[in-house]
């Protein structure tokens, strides 16, 4: 299987799995001059930005060392790029989560990382 099937099988096992846990998926794969996201999602009052990680033969340690902090600014540029096209989710709270998906389990780091000032 590519990496870019095996990405996307990841992404939709991750938009399933948020919507099983009762958040609203809005957004797949959105791109800016910045980077991209793999998921934007509604979780009640908070606008959730998920970066998703798929894997099949990495630790689990291994991957959250690939969430580097270039990648987090990343997000958040693009998170920021987000807010200022849809601005009827700007008065939301901002959360930034990493989904890792492998081969019989999915785990969800909420609140992975924030903007530090």
């Amino acid at each position: 299987m590519s990496t870019f099937t095996n990405g996307r099988q990841g992404e939709e096992r991750a938009a399933q799995f948020l919507e099983s846990r009762g958040l609203r998926v809005i957004g797949r794969n959105y791109r800016s001059k910045r980077g991209e996201i793999d998921l934007v999602a509604l979780d009640r009052d908070t606008i959730v930005f998920v970066e998703v990680k798929a894997w099949s033969a990495f630790a689990f340690e291994d991957l959250e060392k690939s969430i580097t902090i270039q990648k987090q600014r990343r997000i958040i540029e693009t998170a920021k790029f987000f807010l200022s096209e849809h601005r009827e989710y700007n008065r939301m709270a901002v959360r930034f989560d990493v989904i890792f998906v492998g081969p019989e389990e999915v785990q969800h780091l909420a609140e992975a990382f924030m903007e530090r000032v």
